[in-house]
């Protein structure tokens, strides 16, 4: 299971590394540059026209890292259970798409918004759709609801898939809404990939170990570019895939809920969204937060964008350990 994790994470590193290098060049003479907005903090206006959608690079990596582990796994024998893998892994692509298009039509519309809430959430539904039907046409789905550290499974029938949409779109906006300054989505989520590769070790889940392994080489090759000050922005093109991953790999291991655990930050990243824009509405006008998501809040406070990563990657570590017992 070593050489495969291994090979998953080097290979996806350095193609991820090797194409952002490529692409950063060519992003800037096509003009698709991060637009700031003006509400923003006044110091992110430095970063106006630093060159997005790099997240091309670790999708392509992560595509053609994934294609070449599998074949060899299929020759060897060891593709039990890797076709939940490729559903994940098709899944991830999918919401990355969704991301292609939004970004494009930014800068289509020469504004920092693209696609509408509902036309984006709508291409979100209905990749987490063709998502569970996949795995329910595989036979890699059931509708019991597995509840960490009790150990019980309850059985939810048509409500699961009412969850399981809910919860899969919530993490993918979530992962998309950390991805605010430089390098933070990417070493959160690299974290998160660590969790899921001791996951994988400890549960002897071999395609699992590859996804994970493909998660950190791709958030460390990206992380050569995109670590303060960052050279590339990942757009949603990136943070859309990265989101698909990470609640995939929670259902390749029968235990979505433990999503919500260690991936707090993200989660914690989305609420602090909700409760400015409901806060707001009640108020009329007044703010809870001096700005969301919340990383904003904490750069208002006067923390550096280093200071923050490093925090919000501390934490996501440690929710991975209390996380860890509820694998079980």
């Amino acid at each position: 299971m070593i050489k495969y994790f291994l090979t998953a994470l080097v290979l996806t590193f350095v193609i991820t590394a090797v194409s952002a290098r490529i692409l950063i060049p060519k992003l800037k003479s096509m003009k698709l540059g991060q637009q700031i907005l003006d509400i923003g903090p006044r110091w992110h206006k430095s970063k106006e026209g630093t060159p997005t959608m790099g997240g091309i690079s670790f999708i392509i990596a992560s595509a053609l890292t994934f294609v070449l582990i599998a074949v060899i796994m299929y020759k060897n024998g060891d593709s039990a259970g890797l076709e939940k893998s490729v559903i994940v892994m098709l899944m991830a692509i999918a919401n990355g798409a969704v991301g292609v298009v939004d970004d494009l039509t930014k800068f289509k519309n020469h504004r920092n918004e693209g696609l509408t809430a509902s036309q984006k959430y709508l291409l979100q539904l209905i990749c987490a759709g063709a998502f569970l039907a996949a795995l329910k046409l595989t036979g890699n789905l059931t509708t019991e609801l597995y509840i960490p550290y009790f150990g019980v499974r309850i059985e939810l029938g048509i409500f699961y898939y009412i969850l399981s949409i809910l919860l899969i779109t919530g993490i993918v906006n979530a992962v998309n809404l950390t991805d605010g300054i430089d390098g933070l989505a990417s070493t959160v989520t690299l974290a998160v990939g660590g969790f899921f590769a001791v996951a994988a070790f400890r549960l002897g889940m071999l395609p699992e170990a590859v996804l994970s392994g493909i998660t950190i080489g791709a958030c460390l090759g990206f992380l050569v570019y995109n670590f303060y000050p960052a050279r590339v922005f990942m757009g949603d093109t990136g943070s859309l895939f990265l989101g698909g991953l990470v609640i995939g790999m929670g259902y390749t291991l029968g235990n979505p809920l433990l999503v919500i655990i260690v991936g707090i930050v993200y989660i914690c990243e989305a609420l602090s969204v909700m409760i400015q824009v409901s806060y707001f509405k009640l108020t009329h006008g007044k703010r809870f937060f001096k700005m969301a998501p919340i990383h904003h809040h904490f750069e208002k406070c006067g923390w550096s964008e280093l200071k923050i990563v490093g925090v919000f990657a501390l934490v996501t570590v440690i929710a991975g350990i209390i996380a860890y017992p509820g694998l079980f």
